[in-house]
């Protein structure tokens, strides 16, 4: 079931990893005309943009240096959301879309525990979830050893571990809604919406005393709070998102196990 889940999902996972190594492409290319303009993208240029923004952007650090440009313009923002939305899409694969092509009854028909049928789901996502990241991370180090952007690999292993997780965390929500409602559309809001708040959050809300409190229920806080890039592997903050994934599959595996889904 897991080679067969994947070659059901093999054609968004090239297309993703396409987009995201095309992504990284695009924006570390053009590191060397950054590098070389400090009036326009020193720290003291930075400082001048709208304190908001600058929470948004995670503090707009001083985008001249390798890991300043690396954090403010791949790794704090974009890059999280692509993979959240890539993780997001082909989570609602597994459950959600064929029961509501009605495939999935034809499925759970056959001699197959429901149990275990969804943890290799989950498997199969999450093997071709980290397919698109380690292409996507040597793609990364490729382009910023051409572009001498003076970023350890070690640095990206731990940035791009990070990123992993939020994915696969925000993929387990839409798999775990999906499990429990066999509904596309409300798979993706819930995950969805959790993603846009969360970030929300822990950069523009750090400053509001009535909502920081959140950050404890936002993926991001445990991927950024440990700054991967700067000072290595977070390990405490990731094994807090392991867990939450572990979580989030026993919650859709009991829902899927419990639910009658026609047959």
């Amino acid at each position: 079931m897991i080679a067969k889940s994947l070659r059901e999902f093999r054609r968004s996972l090239i297309w993703w990893t396409i987009g995201i190594s095309a992504f990284m492409a695009m924006y570390l290319s053009i590191y060397p005309n950054i590098s070389g303009n400090p009036d326009l993208y020193g720290a003291q240029a930075l400082a001048k943009f709208p304190g908001a923004l600058r929470d948004l952007m995670g503090g707009l650090q001083d985008m001249t240096s390798g890991l300043g440009y690396l954090q403010s313009v791949v790794y704090q923002l974009f890059v999280p959301m692509l993979f959240t939305v890539c993780a997001m899409l082909i989570a609602n694969r597994a459950i959600a879309q064929p029961e509501e092509a009605g495939t999935l009854e034809l499925v759970v028909t056959l001699p197959v525990d429901r149990r275990r049928l969804l943890l290799q789901r989950f498997a199969a996502f999450a093997l071709g979830l980290l397919a698109v990241a380690v292409i996507t991370l040597l793609v990364t180090w490729a382009l910023a050893e051409s572009v001498a952007l003076g970023v350890g690999l070690d640095r990206l292993v731990a940035a791009h571990t990070g990123v992993y997780l939020v994915g696969l965390f925000f993929g387990s929500v839409t798999l775990a809604a999906g499990a429990a409602s066999g509904r596309r559309a409300p798979s993706l809001a819930l995950g969805g919406v959790w993603a846009v708040l969360g970030y929300v959050v822990v950069t523009v809300g750090q400053n509001v005393e009535a909502i920081a409190w959140l950050k404890w229920i936002s993926p991001f806080h445990y991927y950024a709070t440990g700054r991967p890039l700067y000072q290595g592997l977070p390990a405490g903050d990731y094994l807090v998102l392991a867990g939450a994934i572990a979580v989030l599959v026993l919650t859709a595996v009991l829902a899927f196990d419990r639910r009658d889904i026609g047959v």
